[in-house]
């Protein structure tokens, strides 16, 4: 034992020495170290043998001292090294816990101090972190919005639909109670975007003045595993405990799609798994009969899992069309109530405004609120400047021409805007603002500038074309009056004779006879909403996705009736059926057939097809119910041209000579088999032999060499500099110019195959007809060789 107590304190001094930056003695420090295992171990064993340790004298147990030896090359630990010793050993024992004292102190001030130091950085760590925001310290605001439904126009059976599914229970809960009939939970608002879903939701929050949570779908959606349904549980729960309330769900469709087996990822499919189990839990019984009512809104009903649309959840669907005449009649009065009009001066005409905006959806007649707004602020630094006629410094007549003629406001030159700032660099006086106002006139010209939402949902906006712009075409006209745009006009004289299912009318004949203008003065004289679909645009490649396009244009158009849908070029989208048919033009013939004549209602819905080979469409699709009014447009004959002509000419503005005879003009043999936009391209032409006369100045224009052209077109460009004060006028010569370049669309063969389609009936092909068919064949191609 005194063996291993000096080689003990001889290890401990040459630590001693080595922490003081002594050498210490190392020849024979693997020794003692060896040593000293081999006694530790020794005493190991003697200490396993005795179960208690008892010591000699009285005084108190020796605590457990751990010594800690670092040298150079290894670390020893060494633990209970102080067993039992003799009385005589006493010196020893002293120098030794002395030491192990000192050691031990020292350790301790080197832990404390390492300690303190840890504790002063996590104070400062968690000082940083403390000035730092955080978002969970944002309380949500759940209060009722100030608006309210008085603020809404043209939504009256919505807004008394949704008082019946949503006002009553949460304002008289008792009554449901009672009669143990349980509320709706769910309320699905679809149409098209702009439509006023959200406005609409907030408002009833407003006048019913309870809670209102607001979500929007995509907000909810987290990066990490499980964050998102348990944002869901938290919103349901928030609504819960604040019942009754209102739950808003905006672009609900972004986190409920079908899960149908497609590429979802399955994080969405536990969002909506998770959906569907909170809105069961928000059973009349467990909310303590205080209703929460969710409402959701989407654009697209159709995207959504079926199982949110079953009962108990979203059960119930409401539609918001775009609004017709009447209802936008409502949305301008009540946007434009606390605007600042110039009542003695200016009377602003809505009712005008609402037919001059069809198509048009509550946030496009806020933007065109906004656009007048803005004409009118420019209209007043022009007045207060005193320079309203003038232009400024920089800013040609060209330029204000070229900006004028575009559909955008035209802006305030920069120099405009400096000058108003110069001059008035504090607010304006009481004086000055008095005669600020917004006039009529503002709404006409901000009205170009307003592109509305539903032409680019798919909707075609009216057209500018009216009957008037149509020359000849007579009873073309009136079948087309009474067809459609009547029935729109004044639906309830059809009613009152029986008459109430919208009829279907193909207009057919040789190209260039006037189908589609016809069809765009039909949209423009109804005023009712328009959709320009053409044939080949709604086909696709992938399976299903061309009667998924056909279903979505009859979608939108219920949606927005009365609505005109014009298919163009109706043959190349329901040809004939037979055995050599692809399934899947079949599958598209099928979905158009039950569209215009199924189970599905089309009430307020007109159909308008143009083709030129009715002989290529389906007989089903010409049977009464669907197609049944059909309508030849042939070609002009010479009466019919001479109107046509002048309708042009009177439309298009064209000045006329006084040596030009439009009578002379359509008689010239070279007119025959002319259509309607023959005449119209041979107006044209004429008009740009006439500039073409004007800007070379010479009449053997197509006469002169290359070089001598390169001088004229130098010439022309210089003359078109000018001020362009001379008149312009189209002889007869350049109308006799014109009939040598423009040929007819229609050949003499064609002309007799349209005159036969014309006596057919049912469109069936008889071995008869088909031998009319050879024998007008052959006598055109002889007059072709003659």
């Amino acid at each position: 034992m005194e063996k291993c107590l000096d080689r003990v304190l001889k290890i401990v001094v040459d630590a001693e020495k080595e922490e003081f930056g002594e050498q210490p003695d190392e020849t024979n420090n693997s020794n003692n170290i060896e040593d000293v295992d081999m006694e530790a171990d020794e005493l190991d064993n003697n200490m396993n043998k005795n179960e208690v340790l008892v010591l000699e004298d009285d005084s108190e147990p020796e605590p457990e001292i751990q010594f800690v030896f670092e040298s150079k090359n290894q670390k020893l630990a060494v633990s209970n090294l102080v067993p039992d010793v003799d009385v005589n050993n006493n010196m020893n024992k002293e120098v030794v816990s002395s030491w192990n004292v000192k050691q031990a102190t020292k350790k301790m001030e080197r832990l404390n101090e390492q300690n303190n130091n840890n504790s002063n950085k996590k104070r400062q760590r968690d000082e940083v972190a403390s000035s730092k925001p955080t978002k969970k310290s944002k309380v949500q605001d759940r209060s009722p919005p100030l608006t309210n439904l008085s603020e809404l126009g043209g939504m009256d059976d919505i807004v008394s639909q949704l008082m019946e599914l949503i006002g009553l229970p949460i304002l008289h809960p008792e009554i449901y109670k009672t009669t143990g009939v349980e509320p709706s939970r769910g309320i699905l608002l679809h149409g098209p975007p702009g439509c006023g879903k959200t406005t609409i939701a907030n408002a009833l929050a407003g006048e019913l003045k309870v809670p209102f949570i607001s979500v929007s779908a995509p907000s909810v959606v987290s990066g990490m595993s499980g964050e998102s349904e348990k944002k869901v549980r938290e919103l349901f729960q928030e609504a819960k405990s604040l019942a009754p309330c209102i739950m808003f769900i905006d672009e609900i469709d972004a986190i409920t799609p079908k899960r149908d087996g497609g590429a979802q990822r399955e994080m969405e499919r536990r969002i909506v798994a998770q959906l569907l189990t909170s809105m069961d839990e928000l059973s009349f019984e467990k909310t303590n009969y205080k209703p929460v009512i969710v409402i959701g809104a989407t654009n697209r009903p159709d995207s959504l899992d079926s199982a949110l649309r079953r009962a108990g959840r979203f059960d119930r669907e409401i539609c918001l069309n775009v609004p017709n005449e009447l209802a936008r009649l409502n949305i301008l009065t009540k946007m434009c109530s606390h605007l600042k009009f110039d009542h003695e001066n200016d009377k602003i005409d809505f009712s005008k405004l609402a037919k001059l905006t069809p198509g048009f959806v509550g946030a496009d007649l806020k933007s065109l609120v906004t656009a007048a707004g803005t004409c009118a602020i420019k209209r007043v630094f022009k007045d207060l400047l005193g320079n309203e006629n003038a232009l400024p410094d920089g800013f040609s007549e060209q330029e204000a021409l070229l900006k004028n003629s575009s559909n955008m406001i035209d802006p305030l030159p920069l120099s405009l805007i400096q000058a108003f700032l110069n001059k008035f660099d504090k607010p304006l006086t009481d004086e000055q603002l008095q005669y600020i106002c917004i006039t009529y006139q503002d709404f006409l010209k901000a009205l170009p500038s307003i592109q509305p939402t539903a032409k680019r949902e798919g909707f075609a906006t009216v057209p500018d074309v009216t009957w008037a712009n149509i020359g000849a075409l007579t009873k073309i006209r009136v079948e087309l009056n009474m067809a459609i745009v009547q029935p729109i006009k004044k639906p309830e004289i059809y009613e009152k004779v029986g008459i109430s299912a919208p009829a279907g009318v193909l207009l057919w004949g040789p190209p260039g006879c006037g189908k589609t203008l016809l069809a765009k003065a039909v949209a423009n004289e109804s005023r009712a909403n328009f959709i320009s679909v053409k044939g080949p645009e709604l086909l696709n490649k992938y399976v299903g996705e061309s009667e998924r396009a056909i279903r979505q244009v009859f979608s939108r158009a219920r949606a927005s009736i009365p609505c005109i849908i014009f298919f163009d070029e109706l043959d190349s989208l329901v040809p004939r059926r037979d055995s050599t048919m692809s399934e899947s033009s079949s599958r598209v013939v099928n979905t158009l057939l039950t569209e215009l004549d199924g189970l599905n209602d089309r009430n307020g819905i007109f159909v308008v097809g143009a083709t030129n080979r009715p002989d290529m469409i389906d007989p089903a699709m010409l049977r009464p119910g669907r197609l049944d009014k059909t309508l030849f447009i042939e070609l002009p004959n010479m009466t019919e041209k001479l109107d046509i002509l002048k309708t042009i000419v009177k439309c298009n503005g064209t000045p006329i000579s006084s040596d030009v005879n439009l009578e002379e003009i359509v008689a010239n043999e070279k007119c025959n088999n002319f259509s309607g936009a023959d005449i119209h391209a041979l107006v044209r032409e004429s008009s740009v032999i006439a500039l073409k006369r004007n800007f070379f100045a010479s009449e053997t224009f197509h006469s002169v060499s290359e070089n001598d052209l390169d001088k004229e077109f130098d010439q022309m460009q210089v003359d078109s500099e000018g001020d362009g004060s001379q008149n312009i006028l189209v002889t007869r010569q350049d109308f006799l110019n014109a009939l040598k370049k423009i040929k007819p669309s229609v050949s003499d063969r064609d002309r007799l195959k349209y005159d036969r389609l014309n006596k057919k009936m049912g469109w069936i092909e008889e071995e008869k007809e088909v031998a009319d068919e050879k024998k007008d064949n052959s006598v055109s191609n002889a007059a072709d060789v003659e």
